[in-house]
């Protein structure tokens, strides 16, 4: 299994421009979430807990980051957590109001996603490698944690294999 590193480091070699990595701060959250309302039906209430597919993909999801790094598991299965308890809700809503919902995030998701990789110039790292797709998620909440100044020996190592990401100068003045 490949570490945490070159797991980021596959995936950010696909985003390089600044540009790029916005869209992805809202792009990704809103498939994560858009998957998680859809998978949350069928859903069954047993002891409290909701019984979904979307709960069997998120521990599925949260086992693989558990398995790259504890910190980071933690931190993406209380994220996911969060995006199953309002798929929860919604997959108890009127049918119309749960499917146009979930399916609305997931088009615009992937619109931002498509727009994000036409600035960047380059397919979207999943097109290689089906493992982007749940990486993806890790990379935006590292990329923010990289943002906070966190993390600074994991942002060296994934910079020192993907590459730095690329400053837009504003054109000068003629």
């Amino acid at each position: 299994m490949k570490t945490l590193v070159e797991h980021l480091s596959q995936y950010a070699a696909y985003h390089r421009d600044p540009r790029n990595i916005t869209t992805h701060f809202v792009g990704i959250p809103l498939i994560v979430l858009a998957v998680s309302i859809l998978l949350s039906r069928p859903g069954w209430s047993v002891a409290g807990l909701w019984l979904s597919p979307a709960l069997l993909v998120a521990a599925a999801s949260v086992w693989f980051y558990l398995r790259l790094d504890l910190r980071w598991g933690l931190l993406m299965g209380a994220l996911l957590g969060l995006c199953l308890w309002a798929g929860q809700w919604l997959a108890q809503q009127q049918t119309g109001l749960w499917l146009s919902i979930g399916l609305g995030l997931f088009v615009v998701g992937w619109m931002i996603q498509f727009i994000g990789h036409a600035y960047e110039g380059r397919k979207p790292a999943f097109v290689d490698d089906l493992s982007g797709l749940i990486i993806g998620p890790l990379f935006v909440v590292a990329e923010l944690a990289f943002m906070l100044g966190l993390c600074p020996d994991l942002k060296r190592a994934v910079e020192a294999n993907a590459g730095l990401v690329a400053i837009r100068r504003k054109p000068a003045a003629a």
